[in-house]
């Protein structure tokens, strides 16, 4: 090959090579853009915002409970011929062991066959501890950003 070849191929993969750090950038800050903007959400509006979510990763029959004495469930859904309980916990830290147990008592009274708790958070030990004896899903912050990639 050729010098002038060689000098012709390393600005097409330079300007490559920016392009695909360029799009990653764009990708990684409209991500954290959008996961800071739930941390502002009042708790009723985070619900809706999570009832959407769960629409939009195939979950049907998606229904937000009442705000009060909704027995410690948000949601109610199906997803797969699986009835699901969740309880959304819009916090500033740690999700602890009370909401684990409010997912826990909801499921039983609205009778669905799955527990969770979704929150825009992380659990602390005590609440994963707890959860996985009662048989109740975690579903942090991880799970809610995957969710709104999809």
């Amino acid at each position: 090959m050729t010098e002038y070849g060689e000098y012709v191929l390393l600005p097409a993969a330079a300007a490559a090579l920016l392009l695909i750090v360029c799009f990653a950038v764009r990708r990684f800050l409209r991500k954290r853009r959008g996961a800071a903007g739930i941390d502002d959400m009042e708790g009723h509006d985070f619900e809706y915002f999570c009832a959407e979510l769960l629409e939009r990763s195939g979950f049907e029959e998606v229904e937000v409970t009442r705000g009060s004495g909704d027995y410690g469930v948000d949601i109610l859904a199906e997803k797969d011929g699986v009835t699901y309980a969740i309880q959304c916990k819009c916090y500033t830290g740690p999700v602890g062991v009370k909401a684990v147990q409010e997912a826990y008592a909801g499921r039983d009274y609205y009778d669905r066959m799955v527990g969770a708790v979704l929150c825009n958070q992380y659990f602390t030990s005590s609440a994963v501890k707890a959860a996985r004896k009662l048989k109740i899903l975690l579903w942090d912050r991880g799970y809610l950003e995957s969710m709104m990639e999809e």
